[in-house]
Parts: structure tokens; C-alpha cells; sequence
């Protein structure tokens, strides 16, 4: 640990020794921004109750003490796990006795106050309304089914997202600066590293700063004088945030193997609910487009080529608009891929290829296919007997691409489908005319 903290052992872990201090501190949070509707009430003097909705490790703890700090209430938080309407009648007397002898008013925080019933929820409803406490509450769930309508419509409403790589990039960065409340002087990731320790983190800060901070540790452990964290230490070390994707439990591989079924079968609507399901709980969407580029190649291939277009092209333009507005081009990249006709020959031939090779089939690459670039490999007879295919008439050449041992192989057979009939076509046509050519040679 002294190499780690040099400065003693901390006393709390570095997720909450670098929670944002200030409202300008925080990252990828639109709604947190100086021209949003929230900030814009604090600067117009009104302090409102909020509800606050979003993931784990989003901030919404942050926020509530943010809120509490810039407005100079009396921060008061407790869990609804744990606490009941007994422990809301203590802190209402007590807010009172405290406004009452000039002490200020209070903001309650309650987290996870989707966890209180619909009565439980009732009891803040008359010191809302008559201003005795500021209430913030946090939810990961959808308000609209688990908060009371009554103080709903009491509250403001603050939707926190997961946070972009590129935000938990930044914060870990900053993380690794910091001499006074992070680990500045300890390690480095490259670039590649936090970017691979941001993705697998899922949007959670809080997430992402354990692991780093044990990812350290770690690696300090096991190596003193290691200055910079690469990749593979990553892989090796890091924990593993699991990517729950809803209450009941499914796992993140079980959903994108329905979301990949559904394309392969030719179902867009299936395609869309398991997309919409992983956007929504929180999942990665380049992961998401990643995955899609995958079924581009394996499941569609040549059979429409232009899916594979289309797949990068959404990459590019989510990478340009971000969300939510980037949510619609995996939306409609989605039904694409499941309406487009569909081939695997690409896939299988490739798949057969390498089983040939790591079954021994690796043979010297002919000398006819080989490039004589000087007059000593033109004496060992490298490029001896090539036929340019372009002097030729229809540009088709009799000659093997193949090691002689698999001269004859065919691994690629294209599917009836979509481009690939018009890719059998050629392909059967150049058998036809080198067919020809050799008969026409023959003796």
C-alpha cells in the first residue's frame, strides 16, 4: 500500500474521494450542464425537490450533495433499504426545530426511494409541499411506475445517464493526476488500457474507479517498479463489472445472442426489443455496433454487401451524434440487417480454412506466385510461369492461386441469395471459359 498512497492509507475508497467537488466538475452528464433546465432553476434562485434517475455510478449521490453545498441546506440522507416513515417523521421534527432557531432548512436525501411503498412515499408529500425539507430522491428505476404520482408531480425530474468511455477516459486521467485525492505518482495506463478499463466499467464512475484502484494495487502488487499499465495487464487484472440487464437477471451474453438470433432469423421486431432492452439498462452502445458489424459479416456477408457499408457508417454517425440521438442508427441498422437476405458462405469457407491450416495444411507459397524483386530470386525462379490475367482475353487466367498439395480445393461456395447469385454467376462462367481453354489446348 506505501507504494500505492505514499501519503499514508486512505480512508475511503478513491471513487469517493473523487466525487465531484463542484457542479463543474462533473462529467458526461448533459443535464448537468450550465444551460440545463436544472441549473438554470438553482441560478434563478429557486431550489427545488428533485427526483434523480439513472444507472448505478451515474452520480445521483453526487448531485444531491452538490445540491446541498451550493444552496447551503442541511444535508440529511438515509436509505430507503433500511429506513421507514419513522426515521422521515425524525428528520421532518428535526428540520423543523432547525428552520425554527435560524439553523437553515434541510434537503433530505432518500436513495432508492422506489423502494418505499405507495404510503411510505405519502409521508413526504405535506413537508414538500409546505417547504419543511427539500426532498432528492434516487431511483434506478423508471419514476413513471415507482414513484407516487402526487410527488411526482412535486418534483423535478433529473435524468442521469451512463457515462460515455470517453467521460470515465477523462476521470480516470484525472484520477491518476490527482496527488491529494487520487494515486498521481503510482502508475499510467496507455491509452488502450483505460479505454478497455472504461468500456468494460459500463457507464458506472463508481465502478470504474474500484477497479482502477485495485487494478493499481495489483499491479504494484505484483510488480513494485512497473511504471505503465498496458492492455494485457488490464485482461489479467482488472475485476469484471458484470452488465446486469434487468431486474430479473438476464445476462448480458443471453441478450445479444436473442438480439443476434433475431437478425439471423429475419425478425426486425425481435431485433428491435433486444436492442432497446440493452440501450435502455444501460449497455455500451459500441458495443452494441460491434456486435452488429459482426452479423454484417457472419450472417449476411456478400449476399448484400452493402450491410457491412452501413454498419460502419453507424459507427461514424453515433460517434458524431451521440445519444440519444444516436440510438435510431442502431435502430434502423438493426432492421436492416434482419430484412437483408442472408449467406454465410463467406463465414463457412473462411471457418473451413482455418481448420485446414491448423490441421496442417500450411505449404510454401508457389514459385509462380511469388514477386522476383531481384535478379537473385529470378534465378531461383520465382515468379517463373505467371500469367497476367489482364493480358488475356475476359482478363481469366488457367493457373492455380493454391500450394500444389490443395490445387483443386474450393472452400467458397456462394450462397442463391441476394449479390451472392450474381457472385455465382462470375465465378461459374470463368469455370466455364478456363473449361474451354483447356480443351481448345489440348493435344
Amino acid at each position: 500500500m506505501s507504494s500505492l498512497f505514499p501519503q499514508g492509507v486512505p480512508t475511503a475508497p478513491l471513487a469517493e474521494r473523487m466525487r465531484p467537488r463542484s457542479f463543474e466538475e462533473c462529467l458526461g452528464q448533459p443535464a448537468l450542464a450550465a444551460t440545463s433546465p436544472l441549473m438554470r432553476t438553482l441560478d434563478g434562485g429557486h431550489v427545488p425537490s428533485l427526483l434523480i434517475v439513472g444507472p448505478p455510478g451515474c452520480g445521483k449521490t453526487t448531485v444531491a450533495r452538490l445540491l446541498a453545498e451550493r444552496t447551503k441546506l442541511n444535508f440529511v440522507a438515509f436509505s430507503a433499504v433500511l429506513s421507514g416513515v419513522k426515521e422521515v417523521r425524525e428528520v421532518v421534527a428535526q428540520a423543523r426545530e432547525l428552520c425554527a432557531s435560524g439553523g437553515g432548512g434541510t434537503l433530505l436525501f432518500v436513495d432508492e426511494i422506489h423502494r418505499f411503498n405507495k404510503a411510505q412515499q405519502d409521508a413526504f408529500l405535506p413537508h414538500v409541499e409546505d417547504g419543511t425539507i427539500v426532498l432528492v430522491g434516487a431511483t434506478t428505476e423508471n419514476p413513471s411506475f415507482h414513484v407516487n404520482a402526487a410527488l411526482l408531480s412535486r418534483c423535478l425530474v433529473v435524468v442521469l445517464g451512463p457515462l460515455e468511455s470517453t467521460a470515465l477516459v477523462e476521470l480516470g486521467q484525472r484520477a491518476l493526476r490527482d496527488s491529494e485525492r487520487g494515486i498521481a505518482g503510482a502508475v499510467r495506463l496507455d491509452d488502450a488500457a483505460m479505454t478497455l478499463l472504461a468500456l468494460g466499467s459500463h457507464g458506472d464512475a463508481r465502478a470504474f474507479l474500484n477497479r482502477l484502484e485495485a487494478l493499481v494495487a495489483a499491479a504494484l502488487a505484483e510488480n513494485p517498479s512497473v511504471r505503465t499499465l498496458g492492455v494485457d495487464v488490464v485482461e489479467r487484472l482488472a475485476a469484471v463489472k458484470p452488465a446486469a440487464h434487468d431486474r430479473a437477471g438476464d445476462e448480458h451474453h443471453g441478450q445479444i445472442s436473442a438480439l443476434h438470433k433475431a437478425v439471423r432469423g429475419g425478425d426486425p421486431d425481435g431485433a428491435l426489443y433486444w436492442l432497446a432492452r440493452m440501450l435502455e439498462a444501460g449497455e455500451d452502445p459500441h458495443y452494441l455496433l460491434r456486435r452488429m458489424t459482426r452479423m454484417a459479416a457472419e450472417d449476411i456477408g456478400l449476399a448484400d454487401p452493402v450491410a457491412l457499408t452501413l454498419a460502419a457508417a453507424a459507427v461514424q454517425g453515433f460517434d458524431l451524434l451521440g445519444r440519444p440521438e444516436g440510438d435510431l442508427l442502431l435502430a434502423e441498422l438493426a432492421v436492416y440487417l434482419a430484412t437483408a437476405p442472408k449467406s454465410n458462405a463467406v463465414y463457412s469457407a473462411y471457418s473451413a480454412v482455418t481448420k485446414a491450416l491448423r490441421s496442417g495444411a500450411v505449404h510454401p507459397v508457389p514459385p509462380h506466385l511469388r514477386n522476383a524483386a531481384t535478379p537473385f530470386m529470378k534465378q531461383l525462379g520465382w515468379g517463373k510461369g505467371y500469367q497476367y490475367p489482364h493480358d488475356f482475353d475476359d482478363a481469366v487466367v488457367d493457373q492455380s492461386y493454391l500450394p500444389e498439395a490443395l490445387k483443386g480445393m474450393r472452400w467458397y461456395e456462394p450462397s442463391p441469395f441476394g449479390y451472392e447469385k450474381e457472385i455465382h454467376k462470375r465465378i461459374e462462367w470463368w469455370r466455364k471459359l478456363i473449361a474451354e481453354r483447356r480443351v481448345e489446348s489440348a493435344p
